[in-house]
């Protein structure tokens, strides 16, 4: 069985694509499996850039193929940010309980239409090619839905609790986490990716 490796310690993220993947005959592998300790700087722009970026990384040092994603919230009010820095925004050590409260506190008076948010994902899918060079794949997901006047429910991670989808009147975090994956941008993006993956599964 081929193995795929998983560009994450985030156990959230992992349990997601794990979820997704668990019909395909590959075995999924984490960070913590291979022993990768580094971090990897994110010193792209934009989220393929930084996606590209980890999946290249792994793949040079292990030379096996590898899921990495780059993902983060867009606020209209907030000129578009977090963005690519949602998970270091206000420090990747401070809680999301924290970082959550705060943009509720940021936007306690801004008009309906400027809490308008989007979760948005790319993953990068790199698996060697002939001759060991790396062949690159990208796909993207995106949710739309805005931010919530308070936080609720237990689910997800991240800024989920705050992330609310006005079609099903509930935030991200109060979904199971079946409905989550159905709709979830990183749900998406790896659904657009999963052909690109079977492709090389297929490959004898």
């Amino acid at each position: 069985m081929k193995q795929l490796i998983i560009a994450t310690h985030n156990e959230g993220k992992l349990r997601e694509i794990r979820a997704l993947l668990e019909q395909e005959p590959v075995q999924v592998l984490s960070l913590k499996d291979i022993g990768w300790q580094q971090e990897i700087e994110e010193t792209g722009s934009t989220f393929k850039e930084n996606a590209l970026i980890k999946a290249r990384r792994i793949f040079k040092a292990t030379g096996q193929a590898v899921l990495a994603d780059d993902s983060g919230l867009e606020v209209r009010a907030m000129g578009g940010g977090p963005g690519v820095y949602s998970a270091r925004y206000m420090g990747e050590d401070v809680s999301y309980d924290i970082k959550n409260q705060a943009i509720l506190s940021l936007l306690e008076r801004v008009t309906e239409k400027e809490r308008a948010a989007d979760y948005r994902c790319v993953i990068a899918f790199v698996r060697p090619g002939r001759g060991g060079r790396a062949l690159a794949k990208t796909a993207e997901g995106r949710v739309d839905g805005r931010i919530a006047y308070e936080a609720a429910g237990e689910g997800g991670f991240g800024y989920d609790p705050i992330f609310f989808l006005p079609e099903r009147a509930c935030t991200m975090a109060q979904l199971s986490e079946e409905d989550k994956n159905a709709i979830s941008h990183r749900g998406a993006a790896l659904r657009a990716i999963l052909p690109h993956v079977k492709e090389w599964l297929n490959k004898a």
